[in-house]
């Protein structure tokens, strides 16, 4: 393991093995403990909280092909889920004002909290909308235009399972999630559960995030040298970064029966960064490549590939 200090790393690592444990067995006071929002730690205002899940949502889009004039006709009687919401269904909310039938989101954590700043924030993104999105905005509430009502169970339902995973069998046309997927414990479970939730035509796509979230020391690889077994004391439980690199969500994409419409990288690490920490590498990842270990995150857009090459045979 990379370490210039032994005794560092022992206390580093009992601190996280016990918050570990207080993760696994009361989640819910370590969701208060740490106060978990789904979108990092920095203090954000009302606005800036508001204008992220805007972003979102478009880019989301964008990543589609699709012009904002397009994404109604697009969402228009589509089942959505959400994968890992946070704790604000935002993006759900704006998905659901746009056209979607419903929107389901599924989180390991109970972290959806009707504070009276996220209570703030979905007034925000309603009052930036009009028109037809804002109507159906107001209507998603259990007393229209009032977020503190809560949703109505035909608009956006939140469940929390302790595998994060939906359990939905051809339910849904649209699967998303951003900065989630490098979290979930078990990854060919959670395709899995994509691929069973999709329906024949649906599409899933994915922002995801390989940095270390804050868990490097001082090269922003070398969370990738502490031992499996270790690691796995210290974070399994808290939902922080499994660490495992694109090239294993390639393969578990292909084992699942995905075809690939965009897998693409949104930031690179430096060479230098990569050559100091390569002899380190805890073993899962000492067979990379170096193009493979420098992806610190990318888009994935994938469908069914059995359905696709279906389609294209019947033409």
């Amino acid at each position: 393991m990379y370490s210039e200090n032994r005794t560092d790393d022992a206390k580093r690592f009992m601190k996280a093995w016990m918050s570990d444990c207080i993760a696994h067995f009361v989640p819910r006071l370590y969701v208060r403990l740490t106060a978990q929002t789904g979108r990092g730690g920095a203090e954000e205002s009302v606005q800036q909280i508001a204008d992220y899940f805007r972003k979102c949502f478009y880019e989301y889009f964008q990543m589609l092909n699709i012009a904002p004039d397009g994404i109604p006709g697009f969402l228009k009687n589509k089942r959505i889920l959400e994968y890992g919401p946070g704790n604000i269904t935002g993006i759900g909310l704006l998905m659901y004002a746009y056209g979607a039938e419903q929107v389901i989101c599924v989180d390991r954590f109970p972290l959806v909290s009707m504070t009276q700043k996220n209570i703030d924030v979905l007034h925000d993104l309603m009052d930036k909308l009009s028109g037809e999105q804002r109507c159906r905005a107001e209507q998603a509430f259990n007393k229209v235009g009032d977020p503190a009502s809560g949703f109505t169970s035909h608009s956006i339902k939140y469940r929390v399972q302790k595998s994060g995973l939906s359990g939905l069998v051809k339910d849904v046309d649209v699967i998303f999630s951003r900065a989630v997927l490098e979290h979930v414990n078990d990854l060919d479970a959670t395709f899995s559960d994509m691929y069973n939730a999709l329906r024949d035509t649906g599409i899933a796509i994915h922002q995801v995030d390989l940095k270390s979230h804050g868990l490097h020391r001082k090269n922003p690889l070398d969370f990738l040298t502490w031992p499996s077994r270790a690691w796995s004391l210290m974070y399994g439980h808290k939902g922080v970064p499994n660490r495992w690199r694109v090239d294993k969500y390639r393969q578990v994409i292909a084992k699942k029966g995905f075809q690939v419409t965009t897998l693409s990288p949104t930031t690179l690490a430096e060479e230098a960064d990569m050559r100091a920490v390569r002899p380190y590498l805890a073993t899962p990842f000492r067979g990379i490549s170096d193009a493979d270990l420098s992806w610190l995150g990318f888009w994935l857009v994938i469908n069914k590939a059995e359905t696709q090459s279906a389609h294209h045979s019947r033409s």
